[in-house]
């Protein structure tokens, strides 16, 4: 029994049984299908937990250090796949868009070198017409220096008659158009070839520009590529991390409800010996009380006290707080209601304890999952046998017989089933589990 410091609280009993077959399935079936994205951010969700965490810490008791890290690492491995699931989603999407953007990049890569190649057969084809322009046109230059110029008025002075004059003058004109729209020509497509060499050079750099956008595009690929694989791994990994921590969860699990077994059987076995003691203590009053008609009855071991029981135990401790008090709870591990039969006073391991009040030690030793323990009967008080315990000592001072209030008797630990440092005080009527609030002074 007792506070667990800090203690984490458990999964429901029943998804266990599902959880591992879940896990084995999560390389399968988890990687296969797009998982909604984290609905908050990690360290909000681990704020969340913790706080959760906090709230449950006064329901863990009876539960095990070694349960506790159990569930810890479990619910650490479970808070971090949502997370795990998203980040492979998110890097599968970032690869398909590099991937996109990649094929888009090399069409339009494509198309420039198309566009360069077809200029570049343009300009071929141009510069072939100006060569061929220019060929003809040193021809006639050629041929007009051979036959010792061509100008106008040799050409009629050669005439005899004026007819022949005539038709001279109208030749040499016919020769020089001809020459002139030769020129023409070939000084407008020496202008063409100057704009597609320009227009080549244009699309030679667009060609580089697109080559090297191409290439990033390949290499951000290859990244969100490798990004999604690791995602992957990564995934894959943390569902057997998961896997592994459920199987420990439910190993231990089943440990400590062993353990929880065996203090339920020790509780049922000092409630009988305290119940016989009561009623042994009673019928030795009422005998008492009729050889002696007189006398008032009722006074106990422990002694003293008001008309409701308060005052007459005191404090056990000398320090610390109440970290827990006595009452029903839901318990979150082994998920039914159950009594936290005491109060626990968080207080360091090694803290000295001292008996509450005067009677007799009926068992001082190991309890089980109460660890060290000591049981101090009290004899009768107010009409009941008023026993006390204290539990999970880190040792034992006094092994038997009559001790006095305030008289130390062990040192508080962390001993059987408890999470954390602490005292685990109990206060039993007749055998029966009450709160010591009933019987502590005011101040306690």
């Amino acid at each position: 029994m007792g506070r667990p410091d800090r203690a984490r609280a458990a999964a429901p009993r029943r998804a266990m049984g599902a959880l591992a077959a879940l896990l084995c399935a999560v390389v399968t079936v988890t990687l296969a299908a797009p998982s909604a994205p984290a609905a908050t951010d990690p360290g909000d969700r681990k704020r969340t937990v913790d706080r959760k965490i906090d709230n449950l810490k006064d329901h863990l008791e009876d539960t095990s250090a070694a349960l506790s890290k159990a569930y810890s690492s479990l619910k650490d491995t479970q808070d971090k796949l949502p997370a795990a699931r998203d980040a492979l989603d998110k890097a599968r999407q970032a690869a398909v868009a590099a991937d996109q953007a990649e094929a888009e990049a090399t069409q339009q890569l494509e198309v420039a070198k198309a566009n360069e190649s077809k200029a570049q057969g343009d300009l071929e084809k141009a510069t072939d017409e100006v060569a061929a322009g220019r060929k003809r046109l040193a021809q006639f230059a050629a041929q007009i220096y051979q036959q010792q110029g061509f100008g106008q008025l040799d050409v009629a002075l050669s005439s005899t008659e004026p007819q022949d004059f005539a038709d001279r003058l109208a030749m040499v004109d016919t020769v020089l158009d001809v020459q002139n729209r030769t020129m023409e020509r070939l000084s407008t497509e020496q202008a063409g070839l100057t704009a597609l060499e320009d227009h080549l050079s244009a699309l030679r750099v667009d060609s580089d520009r697109k080559q090297k956008a191409a290439a990033a595009a390949l290499k951000r690929a290859q990244a969100a590529r490798q990004a999604a694989v690791q995602a992957q791994a990564d995934l894959e990994a943390l569902a057997a991390t998961q896997t592994k921590a459920a199987k420990g969860y439910e190993d231990q699990l089943a440990a400590d409800k062993k353990q929880l077994a065996s203090m339920q059987a020790e509780a049922a076995r000092l409630q009988k010996i305290l119940a016989a003691r009561a009623a042994a203590a009673r019928a030795k009053a009422a005998a008492e009380a009729k050889k002696h008609p007189h006398n008032g009855g009722g006074g106990g071991g422990g002694g003293g006290g008001t008309s409701n029981g308060a005052g007459v135990l005191s404090r056990p401790v000398r320090t610390g707080w109440v970290s827990s008090e006595f009452g029903m709870r839901f318990h979150p591990i082994y998920h039914y209601w159950k009594l936290h039969s005491g109060r626990d006073y968080a207080v360091n391991c090694g803290t000295p304890v001292y008996a509450a009040a005067g009677g007799t030690v009926i068992s001082a030793g190991w309890g089980g999952g109460y660890g060290n323990r000591v049981v101090i009967d009290h004899g009768l008080e107010r009409g009941v046998g008023l026993a006390s315990t204290y539990n999970h000592l880190s040792r034992i001072v006094v092994g038997g017989g009559h001790v006095s209030r305030g008289q130390l008797i062990a040192y508080s630990g962390t001993t059987g089933t408890s999470t954390g440092c602490h005292l685990h005080f109990e206060t039993l009527e007749n055998g029966n589990f009450v709160n010591p609030r009933k019987w502590l002074n005011t101040l306690s």
